[in-house]
């Protein structure tokens, strides 16, 4: 049988039976208290009541945080998550118990968000809010329903074909002031290295006779060899060796110095992801195969290299003869 009590502020209605932790609510109103003890009495009685006290004094914030401080951290994407979590702390949406959040608060911030970025963004925030959810329900016994996965998700962007010009790479290099980010702009068009990849370079894991180089941790969690052109190894050897670390720089960095440089030399709409592009596009332009693409790129299925072919009709009607 529930008890219910007058408080200082409020009423509050607790619950003792057999079988459930004991539970407690506050109310404003007695009545109030009486119909949520009746409810949750009656469910008991039917078993299937569900315990939603933590979801009513839990935060989103605090579970995103959670998730950042205990799961992101060992995970080799750990600084793209971060920064999606700092975008969806910044929201307001953050500040809501999780025991208040329906399907239509997160189409809401799906569409909001939809104003300021991409689809395909949008996209990589809800997946990361689901399954931070997730982990909250199944690890953290907080329970409550994941609205984020019935909502309609927008589409994905069409992938970037964005291919730096001869002449635009020329104004990159000649504008930088920064002689370490032209050897690592070139490098990466040479090597179609990440830049993940290009910062966890080391000396040690080089191997000039060989003219390769070692990646044990990528994005894709498969350690790599990368096979070097001479180029490639033109470029490291003019290069200082006093750090383990080959170039010295952190991925952000090299966004940002590369964003700066695109600036001053007013080319619009380039990232340093595009380089890669770039480098891929010309190995398929040298006559690679894309088994022998793949193998140098680090891409893990062929059809993933399909967009960089660029195949043109007028070109393969010469072929056919």
């Amino acid at each position: 049988m529930a008890s219910i009590s007058k408080r200082a502020k409020g009423w509050q209605a607790q619950i003792r039976k057999k079988g459930y932790q004991p539970i407690s609510k506050r109310f404003d109103k007695k009545s109030d208290a009486e119909v949520w003890a009746r409810i949750t009495e009656s469910e008991m009685d039917r078993g299937i009541f569900v315990d939603r006290t933590e979801a009513e004094k839990t935060t989103l914030a605090e579970i995103l945080k959670r998730y950042s401080m205990e799961v992101s951290v060992s995970k080799l994407g750990y600084v793209q998550e971060k920064s999606r979590i700092k975008t969806l702390l910044n929201h307001s949406i953050s500040s809501r118990y999780l025991s208040t959040l329906k399907s239509s608060d997160f189409a809401n911030y799906r569409d909001n968000r939809l104003i300021e970025v991409c689809g395909t963004t949008v996209n990589k925030e809800l997946n990361l809010l689901a399954k931070i959810i997730d982990t909250a329900r199944r690890d953290w016994s907080i329970n409550m329903d994941n609205p984020v996965r019935i909502i309609q998700r927008p589409k994905n962007n069409r992938a970037r074909d964005r291919r730096p010009k001869e002449e635009e790479l020329k104004l990159i290099l000649n504008t930088t002031k920064s002689e370490q980010l032209s050897h690592i702009i070139l490098f990466a068009i040479e090597t179609a290295m990440r830049r993940g990849e290009i910062c966890k370079a080391r000396w040690s894991h080089l191997d000039l006779s060989k003219r390769i180089l070692k990646i044990p941790q990528t994005k894709t969690g498969v350690p790599r060899i990368i096979p070097l052109s001479s180029k490639a190894i033109e470029i490291l050897q003019k290069l200082p060796n006093i750090n383990e670390s080959i170039f010295g720089l952190q991925s952000e960095s090299i966004s940002q110095a590369f964003e700066r440089a695109c600036r001053r030399a007013n080319i619009i709409d380039l990232n340093f992801h595009d380089l890669r592009h770039e480098a891929v596009s010309r190995l398929f332009e040298k006559g690679f195969s894309l088994p022998e693409v793949a193998a140098i790129s680090g891409h893990k299925t062929w059809a993933m290299l399909k967009r960089y072919t660029h195949l043109k009709a007028e070109d393969l009607a010469k072929k056919l003869g």
